[in-house]
């Protein structure tokens, strides 16, 4: 039995990392912004049987991200899994004069995975072992502004420190999802009419599939043959190209979005 720190962890993929690592046998430590939400999961895992910590943190705050972080390397109180799971979807343009929603993304989504994982990391590695999973996206293999340039970080960052961290017993795993069954679109103002119904993925066999990755060390983990093969794709299409695809979808959903 071991203890997992997951961040988002009380709606949607998030949740259903808690709910998975639970039924695997280890205890939590959950962070979100809603003390609230955070009770309510926190009962649900408790009367499995689990125990649960839970920590309010709006990791837009640099001060709670230390916070979060000093939790991570407390040595009596170690943690074997770290999930980086918090995330919500940008849609500001990029030229527009207003980057403070591009600000919060930033901090929440690259430096808040930045800061956790090196604090993971380092209280792993003197343990000689540990996972950290980090929540990117298939997006991140395309162009579609501010979230793709966030995921595609997450993904190039975690690839680094798996390297930085081959041979110490701390394994790195970036999952790519696509577009899940999850009220994240729904926070988004994406309408699942502008999705093909065939790139819908549920969570639960999302996490469990990334969990069995993770144990097997892969590094990238992209979730069913459909988008294994879809971002096969995305890496040897002509860079033109995945311009053009990119553009189509972005107009399809601000389509979907103004019906």
């Amino acid at each position: 039995m071991g203890v997992a720190l997951v961040t988002g962890g009380t709606s949607g993929i998030g949740a259903a990392f808690a709910r998975a690592i639970a039924a695997r046998g280890d205890d939590l430590v959950l962070v979100a912004r809603s003390t609230d939400r955070l009770e309510a999961m926190a009962a649900e895992l408790r009367a499995s049987g689990r125990s649960v910590e839970i920590i309010s943190a709006d990791l837009s705050d640099r001060d709670a991200v230390s916070m979060v972080a000093a939790r991570l390397e407390d040595p009596e109180r170690p943690i074997d899994l770290l999930v980086n799971n918090a995330g919500f979807g940008v849609h500001s343009k990029l030229a527009d004069p207003d980057v403070a929603v591009h600000d919060r993304a930033f901090d929440v989504m690259c430096r808040a995975v930045l800061v956790l994982s090196g604090a993971a990391a380092r209280g792993m590695r003197t343990r000689g072992h540990g996972r950290i999973i980090n929540v990117s996206s298939t997006a991140g293999f395309i162009t579609m502004g501010s979230y793709s340039a966030i995921k595609s970080w997450v993904t190039s960052f975690s690839e680094g420190l798996a390297v930085e961290l081959r041979g110490t017993g701390v394994g790195v795993t970036t999952l790519c999802p696509g577009w899940v069954r999850t009220e994240f679109h729904q926070r988004a103002g994406i309408r699942s009419s502008s999705i093909p119904n065939a790139l819908w993925l549920d969570a639960e066999p999302l996490v469990r599939a990334c969990l069995r990755d993770a144990d097997k060390g892969k590094v990238i983990s992209i979730p069913t043959l459909r988008y294994r093969v879809l971002i096969w794709f995305a890496r040897h299409l002509p860079r033109r190209t995945i311009r053009a695809i990119s553009g189509s979808i972005s107009s399809s959903r601000k389509d979907a979005v103004a019906s």
